[in-house]
């Protein structure tokens, strides 16, 4: 690990906690800066009140990542996972992934899945590090500028 994702991981100001109603302001606001077809507030709450694994990162005060899955029946989904551009390729996606992968086997899911546009190779690069396998293709799921977009269908046994 080089000396800048050391800093960042190491940093005691960084801290891995449980999303709260009162952070999903924040959330929503970092999904917007983030993606050009944002999960909205309520989509948030809603994930919240059904008790799905939802925890969020900060430096200091500010937000700069979250991530959200759900487990049931023997299955968790890796529904939405950021970090802040500004502190991507620090190793803070892996530790959020590390997270919910953990929190998965702790519900006793054996298989994790998601799904992950074609365009984003910085992802599929991490998954397939974590030890993910591709199991399918969704053509056009998800919205695009131009149309829509294929997504990488993802699996991990664990």
């Amino acid at each position: 690990m080089n000396k800048a994702k050391d800093a960042i991981l190491k940093n005691p100001q960084i801290k891995l906690l449980p999303m709260q109603q009162s952070d999903v302001a924040e959330v929503v606001h970092l999904e917007t800066r983030c993606y050009e077809f944002p999960w909205t507030e309520t989509i948030f709450l809603d994930c919240l009140n059904v008790g799905y694994c939802c925890w969020i990162y900060r430096l200091d005060v500010q937000l700069v990542g979250y991530g959200v899955m759900s487990v049931a029946a023997g299955e968790a989904h890796i529904l939405n996972i950021c970090i802040d551009p500004l502190l991507r390729c620090h190793g803070l996606g892996r530790r959020m992934m590390q997270r919910l992968l953990n929190l998965a086997r702790k519900h006793r899911a054996d298989t994790v899945f998601l799904e992950v546009r074609e365009s984003n190779l910085a992802a599929q690069t991490l998954y397939q590090h974590l030890g993910f396998n591709e199991i399918g293709l969704r053509r056009g799921y998800y919205p695009a500028a131009k149309g829509r977009e294929n997504a990488i269908l993802l699996a991990l046994s664990l």
